[in-house]
């Protein structure tokens, strides 16, 4: 029996791919543990590797495809014995029947959160991954009048994009649906209008196609809100020059200090350590700080797991290793998931202050600006001190502001009096 190979979800939040590259072409023999295709997710680009033995039977979907549905049949091996004759062709064509939910009961909330699932709507068999449906929600488009182009006559992501583009149609709810709020469409502005000055248009990849999504998501369903407190860094710098003398296998920097700042903040504070859901807000035991590493065509935030239990030599290397995987796109998606609290730090570049958005489902982000000498009174005379501006981003469903001001005072205490971080 021939054995499918789909594509995989490479993340919780994975709706869809770019297959970069193919590295067994038709006819050539597979083993376990062989890499067979290279995919683009979100954040990296990651090997799939064969789990059975065969011969790579047929390609479904060409190399450099983007835009691949979750469990889409991207190919197809044949195992011992077999020949290309043995090939089910109605399946990769899509005429094979597709598999039903038989009744409401068996849609559980696991099965609805797993990667595409197909669903039967009750008024008829419309078969269509998440993110389709919700594109077609927004839009209000009838689904039942879409025809869909993924395996099985799945509808997906591009069958809506293209229903939505041609203007007036058929397929739009009827006036007794309904309808989306406007707030929520998925048609932006038209960025075609006239005497537009030349310009070299980029194809957008994965990750900028997901960075916009979850971001634009973060700031529609998050409400936000921001604090900010300067910090006088002085003592800071002479704690990280006197540790930097006697620590041999790297150096300390400012921001391996305020991740440690914030870490043991958080401790303290772990009302401020917390994600929302509609049923319960969680408060998470462990420090998983996310910390934004800018890359080439975007940005990844690798996680320091257990920061609180961490010394400042361990936090450093650690950073170290993991920023510099993440700008070769190497980091493994457990690297750079499931973190509780963000930091992101733009101070080398100059930044004074700035504020972030949430990284969902986290309730909070630090926003750490750069370093500067700035005028401050000291026991009612004008002084001169090193000064950083730091905002943090809340979710209020979260936390509330008597917590954020709380949190704000623990970590200001600890970067301004750095050797209490070692008690």
């Amino acid at each position: 029996m021939t054995i499918q190979i789909l594509m995989p979800a490479l993340s919780p939040t994975m709706t869809e791919g770019k297959l970069v590259v193919w590295n067994k072409q038709e006819g050539d023999a597979i083993t376990p543990g062989d890499v067979i295709a290279e995919i683009e997710t979100d954040k990296a680009t990651m090997e799939i590797e064969a789990i059975d033995e065969g011969v790579m039977g047929k390609i479904l979907v060409a190399a450099g495809t983007e835009g691949v549905p979750v469990n889409a049949m991207i190919a197809i091996v044949l195992e011992d014995g077999e020949s290309a004759g043995d090939i089910d062709m109605s399946e990769v064509s899509g005429t094979a029947p597709a598999p039903t939910v038989s009744t409401p009961a068996a849609l559980t909330p696991d099965a609805l959160a797993a990667p595409g699932p197909v669903i039967a709507a009750a008024g008829g068999r419309v078969f269509a991954s998440p993110l389709a449906r919700r594109m077609a929600e927004q839009a209000g488009v009838d689904l039942s009048g879409v025809a869909g182009s993924g395996p099985n006559g799945r509808i997906v992501k591009m069958d809506v994009e293209a229903v939505i583009s041609s203007g007036p149609r058929a397929s739009v709810a009827s006036a007794s649906s309904t309808p989306a709020p406007a707030a929520f469409t998925s048609t932006p502005p038209s960025a075609d209008v006239p005497r537009l000055p030349t310009y070299d248009a980029i194809p957008n990849t994965t990750m900028r196609k997901v960075i916009a999504r979850r971001l634009t998501e973060s700031k529609q369903f998050a409400p936000h809100f921001y604090m900010t407190v300067d910090c006088e860094i002085d003592a800071l710098l002479a704690t990280r020059k006197k540790l930097n003398e006697k620590f041999a296998d790297g150096k300390i920097s400012v921001n391996d200090l305020v991740i440690k700042a914030a870490a043991i903040a958080l401790k303290q504070v772990p009302a401020a350590n917390a994600s929302w859901t509609e049923s319960e807000t969680r408060v998470y035991h462990s420090v998983d700080i996310s910390v934004a590493v800018a890359i080439e065509g975007g940005l990844v935030t690798p996680v320091i797991r257990n920061a609180q239990n961490k010394g400042l030599a361990e936090i450093a290397s650690e950073m170290k290793d993991l920023a510099a995987r993440a700008r070769d796109g190497k980091l493994m998606p457990e690297e750079y998931q499931g973190g509780t609290f963000s930091i992101s730090n733009l101070g080398m570049f100059g930044v004074k202050e700035f504020a972030a958005v949430i990284n969902p489902p986290q309730g909070a982000i630090l926003a750490v600006g750069a370093g500067a000498q700035r005028a401050v009174v000291k026991d009612g005379a004008l002084a001169i001190a090193a000064v950083m501006s730091c905002t943090l981003s809340v979710d209020h469903r979260t936390v509330d502001g008597a917590i954020g001001a709380e949190f704000l005072a623990a970590f200001k205490n600890l970067i301004e009096d750095p050797l209490t971080m070692l008690l």
